[in-house]
C-alpha cells in the first residue's frame, strides 16, 4: 500500500463515519483551500466596490484585508497540493509544503494588520455613506465569521495546518469588519470612532500573525510531537510481547503530522522475526495513531537470560490441558536459558476460559500481556489463540518435543 493512501481517520457525513486515507484529506483540504481564495477575492471586490462608492475608508482598507488574505489563501492551496506530492528526493514526504504555508499566511495576516493600523493613523475623514456601506460591512462579517469557523473545524478534521491557519486568517478579517462596522455605525450618529476601532483590531491582527508564525517556524524547525502522544506511542510500542523496551525515541512534526522514528529492543534472536515484528509495529502505530503519517522502527534483537514459558494446566499442580483456549490455568516457568533449569514457577488463573464468544481472542490478548517467550501446547492447530501467538513470534512447543528433550 502506498503510504499516502493508508487509513488515518474519519470525518463525519451524512451517513455516518467515513473514513479516509492522507491522500483524501490532502484532496479535500485542498478543495476547501480553493473554494477560500474565490471567496476572499469576492468579499475584496465587495467591499472595494462599497467602499468607494460610500467614501468609506475603513471599507477600503478591510478590502485591502482581504485582498491580503487571497495570498495566504493561495499559499494553503499551494502547500496543500505539493503535500499530496512524492518524490525520491523527500522520502518523508512534502508534508512541511503545509508548515511553509502557514508561514506566507502569518506573514500576510501581519500586513494585514500592518495596513488597518497605517489607515487607522491617518487621521479623520469625512464621513462615508452609511446606507451603502454598512449592508456591505454587515454581509461580509456574516460570511467571513461563519466560513472562517466552518473552515477552522474542517482543518482539524482533516488533520491540516493550513486550513487551519486559513480559517483564522477569516476570523482575523472578520474582528477587523467589526471594527468597520462599529465605525460606520458611529458615522451614523456623527462620531468619529473608525480610526480607533481599527487601532485596536490592528494589534489583534499582529498577534494572530505573530501566533501562527512562531508555530509555522516550530515546525519547519523539527519541532517534536507533544509529550503526551510520544509517551502514548511508546507506550503501545512496549506492550507488544516480543518488545524489551524503546531505547530511543525521535519524532518531529511536519505539517500538522507526525514522523516518528524507534529504536526497538527485541526479545528475540531472529533477525528475520525482528523484521517482521518490526513491521507490524509500524503498522499498528499509524493505524493506532490517524496523525502519524511515517513510523519507522529499527529493530535490535536481545535475548533475555531468562525464559517465560507457559502451559496450559487443568488447575494447579494438574495435569496439562489439551486445549489451549480452554485451559481454567496457566502454568508459568522462569526457566535460566543457559542451565535450563526453573527458576521460578507460578500458576495465573485464566480469566477467559469459560467464555462462550471469542474465547480464542481474549484468551491469546491475555497471554500476550504477560509476554511470553514459550507455550506449551499438546498439539499445534489452527486457531484465534494460536494464531495471535504465532504472529507476536511467540515459540510454540509440542508437549511431547519438551518431554523428550528435543
Amino acid at each position: 500500500m502506498n503510504p499516502q493512501e493508508k487509513q488515518i481517520g474519519t470525518t463525519p457525513g451524512k451517513g455516518g463515519d467515513q473514513t479516509l486515507t492522507a491522500s483524501e484529506e490532502i484532496k479535500r483540504a485542498r478543495g476547501r483551500a480553493g473554494f477560500s481564495i474565490i471567496l476572499n477575492l469576492s468579499l475584496a471586490l465587495l467591499k472595494g466596490v462599497a467602499g468607494v462608492l460610500s467614501g468609506s475608508a475603513a471599507l477600503l482598507g478591510d478590502a485591502v484585508h482581504s485582498a491580503t488574505d487571497v495570498v495566504g489563501s493561495g499559499a494553503a492551496y499551494a502547500g496543500l497540493w505539493l503535500a499530496g506530492r512524492r518524490h525520491p528526493s523527500f522520502p518523508y514526504g512534502l508534508y512541511k509544503a503545509e508548515s511553509v504555508a502557514t508561514l506566507i499566511t502569518a506573514v500576510a495576516i501581519i500586513l494585514a494588520g500592518y495596513e488597518i493600523g497605517r489607515n487607522a493613523l491617518m487621521g479623520a475623514k469625512p464621513l462615508p455613506v452609511v446606507d451603502l456601506a454598512l449592508p456591505a460591512a454587515l454581509l461580509s462579517l456574516v460570511v467571513t465569521v461563519g466560513f472562517g469557523l466552518y473552515q477552522v473545524r474542517a482543518g482539524r478534521q482533516l488533520h491540516s495546518v493550513a486550513l487551519v491557519a486559513d480559517g483564522r486568517d477569516y476570523l482575523v478579517d472578520g474582528m477587523s469588519t467589526v471594527a468597520v462596522v462599529a465605525g460606520l455605525v458611529g458615522a451614523h450618529f456623527g462620531l468619529d470612532l473608525d480610526r480607533w476601532a481599527a487601532g485596536v483590531v490592528a494589534l489583534f491582527v499582529f498577534w494572530s500573525g505573530g501566533q501562527l508564525m512562531w508555530r509555522a517556524l516550530r515546525d519547519l524547525l523539527d519541532q517534536a510531537i507533544d509529550r503526551e502522544s510520544e509517551r502514548r506511542i511508546i507506550k503501545e510500542v512496549e506492550s507488544h510481547p516480543s518488545v524489551e523496551e524503546v531505547s530511543r525515541c525521535f519524532s518531529r512534526t511536519a505539517g500538522g503530522r507526525f514522523l516518528v522514528d524507534l529504536d526497538v529492543v527485541l526479545r528475540t534472536s531472529s533477525l528475520q522475526l525482528a523484521e517482521r515484528i518490526a513491521a507490524r509495529l509500524e503498522a499498528d502505530i499509524r493505524r493506532r495513531f490517524p496523525q502519524v503519517v511515517s513510523a519507522r522502527v529499527m529493530p535490535r534483537t536481545h535475548q533475555s537470560s531468562q525464559i517465560r514459558q507457559f502451559t496450559p494446566v487443568k488447575g494447579p499442580e494438574g495435569d496439562m490441558e489439551g486445549h489451549l483456549a480452554r485451559a481454567p490455568w496457566f502454568r508459568l516457568d522462569v526457566i535460566d536459558r543457559e542451565s535450563r533449569k526453573v527458576v521460578s514457577r507460578q500458576y495465573l488463573e485464566n480469566p477467559n476460559w469459560n467464555q462462550e464468544r471469542k474465547r480464542g481472542l481474549l484468551v491469546g490478548r491475555w497471554l500476550l500481556e504477560m509476554k511470553p517467550d514459550q507455550v506449551v501446547v499438546a498439539e499445534i492447530k489452527e486457531g484465534t489463540a494460536t494464531t495471535l501467538l504465532e504472529e507476536a513470534g511467540v515459540q510454540l512447543i509440542l508437549a511431547k518435543d519438551l518431554e523428550s528433550g528435543n
